[in-house]
């Protein structure tokens, strides 16, 4: 069982679920095949190049395999990371702005960063997220169902006798 699943209660369900990216593994392969190539000329430092690629790489699989991001009808929940382990609780009804951020690589491969603004002054932002853009449409949507029916609540209270 997932470390985000044991944390959701029993009346909640979860609306969307996304990961990281497999791109993060892409700094680690460009030094592992660039000290590769640089093996006859330079030696001992290409080994250090690609050992440090390899031990990248590692850090980046397992941050890969243990990553979930979670939206539900109440939250969003964000585990993600490795060595250092981002984990956020965040009620949908303390989200003041969520956005997201994709290079151009980040486009033809469907990975970005999403940014989210909570409590008027704390921000989180992850990195390598696979689909962003539908993540962040998803957590919108879901403000809104949220939110929408309150006001719809409030506004029929005042015109009622």
């Amino acid at each position: 069982m997932n470390s985000i699943d044991s944390k959701l209660t029993t009346d909640e369900t979860i609306v969307y679920r996304t990961q990281c990216h497999w791109a993060m593994f892409l700094g680690p392969i460009l030094l592992i095949i660039l000290g590769g190539l640089a093996l006859n000329s330079q030696g001992f430092s290409a080994i250090v190049l690609m050992a440090f690629g390899l031990v990248w790489g590692i850090f980046s699989y397992v941050s890969l395999y243990g990553s979930d991001i979670v939206l539900t009808r109440k939250r969003v929940l964000i585990n993600a990371g490795f060595p250092l382990v981002k984990a956020y609780d965040i009620p949908l009804s303390e989200i003041v702005a969520i956005d997201y951020h994709q290079p151009s690589l980040g486009s033809m491969l469907d990975f970005g960063k999403i940014i989210i603004v909570h409590n008027r002054q704390s921000r989180c932002s992850i990195r390598f997220v696979s689909s962003p853009a539908e993540f962040v449409t998803e957590v919108q949507q879901q403000i809104q169902r949220v939110t929408v029916p309150t006001e719809e609540r409030y506004h029929e209270s005042r015109h009622q006798p």
